[in-house]
């Protein structure tokens, strides 16, 4: 199945277009299946996206009480006493999900799912991994690492692993696999936590220490008062559990996203960019779907004729 890259004026026909994505393929699917499996980024991309989904499910062209949807990953130490303060923080995923989406359906999901990273307790957790050093290892070419408990270990880091990790892998597999994702892409090419330069294999769903950049900007940009009050960590999805999806819509708008996006297209397959992963799975056989606006896809648009060479569709939407 080829690639597929579609050029859209701006944020709104972006957010239109992948909307119309996704209604169809839950159409086609609900047609014949009594179930269908949503995968579900957060970040400013897919806004627009959930306004239209939200219209499309509460005009009854297709049923929301029929869907199951599994969020891409969530913050571990959040400000809170307990797990539900940290999961009602106006920064959780889980909040982000309510105000964005959730709250806006007149018939709500048949289920929601977030990682749960906010049953983490951060200092627990930093406790138990400077006393257990032998028990996991630190993966990852840049700042961010991934940290990999190995099978050995036991207490609390044991029970992440079991309890809030691999519970998460079992719980989409046992709901048939996800059907499509919605996926963001990072500046650096990351997609969720999927930090640039931890590998692919063996992370279906990961524990990410966040780079001291990521933690200092979301001070700077308002999200937190302060690094120390700042989550140190967060549960996500990794790559090889993303692209495990039938289809994949990645969005991306503003200059930003411009370089990463063609490099997750021309680039080679490699987890310094993790988005690039799209092209092993298009190949592989899975839909994958690039819904920009132009200014995200600048850098493909100048060089669409080695975009077609390579075989993947280019839909220029503008008009």
């Amino acid at each position: 199945m080829p690639l597929t890259i579609v050029i859209t004026r701006d944020f709104d026909q972006m957010s239109k277009a992948a909307a119309a994505i996704v209604e169809e393929d839950i159409r086609k699917r609900q047609a014949a299946a009594e179930e269908y499996v949503l995968g579900l980024a957060t970040g400013s991309s897919p806004t627009g996206l959930y306004q239209n989904l939200a219209e499309a499910f509460n005009s009854g062209r297709i049923d929301p009480g029929r869907i199951r949807s599994f969020n891409l990953d969530e913050y571990v130490g959040l400000p809170g006493e307990n797990a539900q303060q940290r999961g009602l923080h106006s920064e959780s995923y889980c909040f982000f999900m309510i105000s964005v989406l959730f709250s806006r359906l007149n018939r709500k999901f048949r289920e929601t799912n977030v990682p749960w990273g906010t049953l983490i307790d951060q200092n627990e957790l930093i406790d138990a991994l400077e006393r257990h050093p032998d028990c996991y290892e630190l993966q990852g070419a840049d700042q961010g690492k991934a940290v990999v408990i190995r099978s050995g270990a036991c207490g609390f880091l044991r029970e992440v692993q079991e309890r809030i990790l691999d519970a998460y892998v079992r719980k989409i597999a046992g709901c048939g696999g996800i059907d499509l994702h919605v996926v963001g892409i990072g500046g650096r090419g990351h997609v969720g936590f999927h930090e640039t330069g931890i590998p692919f294999e063996g992370n279906p769903m990961l524990l990410v220490r966040l780079d001291d950049s990521t933690v200092e900007n979301a001070v700077a940009d308002g999200h937190f008062a302060s690094v120390d009050t700042s989550p140190r960590y967060a549960v996500s999805m990794g790559v090889e559990l993303i692209f495990q999806a039938k289809t994949v819509v990645l969005l991306a708008n503003g200059a930003r996203k411009t370089s990463p996006v063609c490099e997750a297209v021309l680039g080679p397959v490699t987890c310094a960019v993790p988005a690039s992963y799209g092209q092993a799975f298009a190949k592989r056989g899975g839909r994958m779907v690039f819904v920009l606006d132009e200014t995200a896809g600048a850098q493909l648009l100048a060089r669409r004729p080695e975009v077609e060479a390579r075989g993947y569709e280019m839909v220029d939407a503008r008009g």
